[in-house]
């Protein structure tokens, strides 16, 4: 079972790319964050014509996510990550995928870019963090293989950066960030790539500026972290970085796990 996520950076803007992909890459389950449109306007048809069901949290002009599952799916479990009901941004969306023998539940998550640092939009961060924590304490409690991924926005580690010194006043890379990061994955998660791909290099986002892909100045910003029954079935983990050097590509590359059933 094939399990992805790519933030797509506006899927009108990637239905190209984004179909290409599917058809080469065949996940049973892709999660797209920072789709940019409504979700009554989300483009469903050509995903649909591949076999996908859908599950969308959308929002006019920015953020969004999008579940899209070869599987169906009774209903979508949550949309918007709860504890906070002021909270209008669609950046969270989850759902039971059936497998053998049950299902594996996918959470799928945009979280707050933060900067700059030092503002409200750094605070909204932290305490969305906070929010997506109690999240997966609750999810741990049912005991049951379930998979958190899509864009954090965090930087863990040094390794994670190509030139980690260029992001120290940058919220993707602050203590605070990287701290709420390492107790999410604390709580008993695997990221899984890491745990696949333990060695530098490993970067999931090059930005549009100062030719970053082209001299590979990347970070590994987007991440899976899978509870201790979903990590028990993990085969592989891994990357498509090719899409980088596609025509008119998210800045972003897809990330993949694969589970046994």
């Amino acid at each position: 079972m094939k399990i992805a996520t790519w933030n797509i950076n506006g899927v009108k803007a990637r239905i190209e790319s984004a179909v290409t992909w599917l058809k080469e890459a065949t996940p049973d389950v892709a999660c797209f964050q920072e789709i940019k449109s409504v979700t009554e306007a989300f483009p469903a048809e050509p995903f649909e014509e591949l076999g996908y069901n859908l599950a969308v949290h959308g929002q006019k002009g920015f953020n969004g996510v999008a579940i899209l599952s070869k599987r169906p799916f009774d209903e979508i479990a949550v949309r918007g990550l709860p504890g906070d009901d002021s909270d209008a941004h669609a950046r969270y969306i989850e759902v039971c995928v059936p497998r053998a023998g049950g299902v594996v539940r996918v959470g799928n998550l945009y979280l707050p870019n933060g900067n700059p640092i030092g503002t409200d939009k750094f605070a909204y961060k932290l305490a969305w963090m906070k929010r997506f924590e109690a999240r997966t304490r609750e999810l741990l409690g049912l005991e049951e293989p379930f998979l958190l991924l899509g864009d954090y926005n965090v930087i863990p580690e040094p390794i994670d950066a190509k030139n980690p010194q260029a992001w120290t006043e940058d919220a993707l890379f602050q203590p605070e960030t990287r701290a709420a990061f390492r107790a999410l994955v604390n709580l008993g998660l695997t990221d899984v790539v890491r745990a696949c791909l333990p060695g530098p290099g490993v970067y999931t986002f090059w930005d549009y500026q100062a030719g970053a892909w082209q001299k590979d100045v990347g970070i590994r910003n987007y991440h899976i972290l899978a509870s201790p029954q979903a990590a028990d079935r993990m085969v592989s983990a891994g990357g498509d970085k090719h899409t980088r050097a596609w025509g008119r590509p998210s800045d972003h590359v897809p990330v993949w796990v694969e589970l046994a059933e």
